[in-house]
């Protein structure tokens, strides 16, 4: 199959691209480089080495650019859409930017299916559409959604014109809420690449709030295994459009991290304790059962393996 990937680059769309590859398809990515949370140099190291596989195509360009979205589209068989501007705290400060790019990104990417006849497509959500949830673990028929940043509002409304856009055009969309994906190559400031770092070099590790906050961390390896899975699933002409919980099924708590990152790195933390941040919830937990029977989702890599993995491949670079 033909892929067309945007955000390629990016640490998601990066691991992707390679499993693509592997399997035999031919990838074409786009990504811009975006420095709103890490330095462009970052994103062209982790596509450097996709570069040099004879089945990759690359190119720089952004998903505002509609013409070039149509362009890009045209030999696809599917589409999978991971470009977006990503974190919470960003956001708070940015609305405007984040509703542009996300919002009117995606409608830009569905635009460009219909316009050339792609009706498979994978839009990557987010497990922030829940949102300050009380009812957990969380289950994606929920009606309850109050999405507490601009960011999670985005990608809840990349959800809703998805939606539209399938039930319009006879589209199969799978929208994937991925669940605080970590592991090799994952962005600067989450957590784990954020305290890891911190306490090798000897510095401080902030932690907001008791430290009590909790997140179903989802090793990147099984996310990937999650698009693979969905890209198989819109092949369903009767699927319209889904969403599915790409998660551990577990949570971990925000100090309980911070000891497992201490065990594994061999060091102790200095914590710094700060108040709780707008936009922050206290819980992410996903259940499975939707993934689990459609997709034949299963999470393989738990949260004390993948800490090894990812302190393993940190002290390695």
């Amino acid at each position: 199959m033909k892929f067309f990937v945007t955000g390629c680059a990016g640490f998601i769309g990066s691991h992707l691209c390679h499993r693509l590859l592997g399997l035999g398809h031919e990838v074409l990515g786009l990504d811009c480089f975006d420095e709103t949370l890490y330095p462009a140099a970052l994103h062209r190291a982790q596509l450097a080495p996709l570069l040099s596989h004879p089945a990759f195509r690359f190119v720089e360009g952004d998903i505002l650019s509609a013409g070039l979205l149509a362009e890009l589209t045209k030999e696809a068989s599917a589409v999978i859409h991971l470009a977006a501007l990503a974190g919470v705290r960003p956001s708070l400060f940015q609305a405007a930017r984040y509703m542009r790019v996300n919002v009117e990104g995606t409608q830009n990417v569905l635009d460009a299916c219909r316009q050339n006849g792609i009706r498979r497509i994978v839009f990557a959500s987010s497990s922030s559409v829940y949102g300050a949830h009380s009812a957990v673990p969380f289950r994606e028929d929920d009606t309850a959604m109050r999405p507490a940043s601009p960011y999670a509002a985005s990608k809840r409304a990349g959800e809703l014109i998805c939606s539209t856009h399938a039930d319009l055009y006879g589209a199969q969309i799978a929208a994937l809420r991925f669940f605080t994906v970590y592991g090799p190559h994952q962005r600067p400031e989450m957590a784990i690449a954020s305290f890891a770092a911190r306490i090798l070099r000897g510095e401080p590790v902030v932690l907001h709030g008791s430290g009590t906050s909790a997140r179903d961390y989802t090793y990147i390896d099984d996310i990937i295994d999650g698009i693979i899975a969905a890209i198989d699933r819109t092949a369903d002409s009767q699927l319209g459009f889904r969403a599915y919980n790409l998660g551990g099924e577990r949570t971990t708590k925000l100090a309980d991290l911070v000891t497992r990152l201490e065990s594994s790195l061999g060091r102790s933390a200095q914590i710094e304790w700060r108040p709780d941040q707008p936009g922050d919830v206290p819980i992410t937990w996903a259940q499975l059962d939707r993934a689990r029977h459609e997709l034949g989702y299963a999470p393989k890599v738990d949260i004390a393996q993948g800490i090894a993995r990812y302190c393993d491949w940190l002290r390695s670079r």
